[in-house]
């Protein structure tokens, strides 16, 4: 494997078309404001770099990133690249993953407006994310300890599971079908509407108007915290811990609670089959 150590790229597409090589301790900074420095490469590995350039990770076919930084400045750094681990780095730029496949992500920090977008088979283990728009008609994410802020989350997406994480976001999970979440708390508002097999479970959900239009929706032992107008023409099988602040025209299945602030069934468009049940 060759070795390139100790060494500044400030110049465009520096390493381009690099194979089978360690890259450690190096910058890709400088006035020459090059992009694209590790375009076109092949199983590489890269430690303890830091980067402050534009596109770096292009077309990259089996790759390792350890310890590494961008900065804000390295916009859109890995696109149309797969089979590669981010561990113990920061990912600073917009646009940080597109279009990428067979990522794993551990122990990363994540600072990136519009990451992750039409992704697959991407994994996320003990991370932070602050991403306005993330994981945008991506498939196939597998996430685990996550701490999420931003606003318009996993939209269009399909085949999701996420467990043992914190999201605090705004209109997640829009027309998603295939989604399971275990032990997270979600905070929001407008969650999952008009999505398609979704299913909470042991989960805390908290926020105004979530859960409507949605097809096959499951939620098992979970709380709902301020959650007002739930379920509005919904299909939905749900098992909830405490009191719903209100429910509105549920279209159809079950829904147990133990106490509810009101039952709204007025002024549908849709017949109303839904069962809505107090746990005695």
């Amino acid at each position: 494997m060759k070795i390139i150590s100790g060494k500044i790229f400030p110049e465009e597409r520096a390493l381009y078309n690099t194979c089978d090589a360690l890259i450690e301790n190096c910058s890709f900074d400088g006035e020459e404001d090059g992009e694209s420095a590790l375009k076109e490469c092949k199983n590489i590995t890269v430690k303890n770099c830091f980067f402050n350039l534009r596109y770096p990770l292009w077309h990259v076919e089996g790759f390792i990133l350890d310890n590494c930084k961008q900065s804000e400045l390295c916009r859109a750094s890995l696109w149309y690249s797969a089979s590669g681990k981010i561990l113990n780095s920061e990912l600073g730029g917009i646009k940080a993953l597109r279009e990428c496949s067979g990522v794993d992500i551990q122990k990363t920090q994540i600072n990136s407006a519009e990451f992750g977008w039409k992704c697959s088979d991407i994994t996320l283990n003990n991370c932070s994310l602050n991403g306005e728009y993330a994981f945008f008609e991506s498939n196939g994410l597998n996430i685990d300890n996550l701490n999420f802020n931003g606003k318009y989350s996993f939209q269009y997406c399909s085949n999701i599971v996420i467990k043992n994480s914190v999201l605090n976001t705004k209109d997640a999970f829009w027309h998603a079908k295939n989604v399971v979440c275990e032990n997270c708390e979600i905070t929001g508002e407008y969650l999952a509407w008009y999505s398609e097999n979704l299913t909470f479970i042991n989960c805390k959900i908290k926020g105004t108007q979530p859960l409507c239009y949605c097809k096959n929706l499951k939620l098992v032992n979970c709380t709902m915290e301020n959650c007002d107008l739930s379920f509005e023409y919904s299909e939905v099988d749900a098992d909830i811990v405490g009191e719903i602040t209100s429910v509105k025209n549920p279209v159809s299945g079950k829904i147990v609670a133990d106490s509810y602030g009101e039952i709204i069934l007025s002024d549908s468009v849709k017949q109303l089959n839904a069962q809505i049940l107090t746990r005695k």
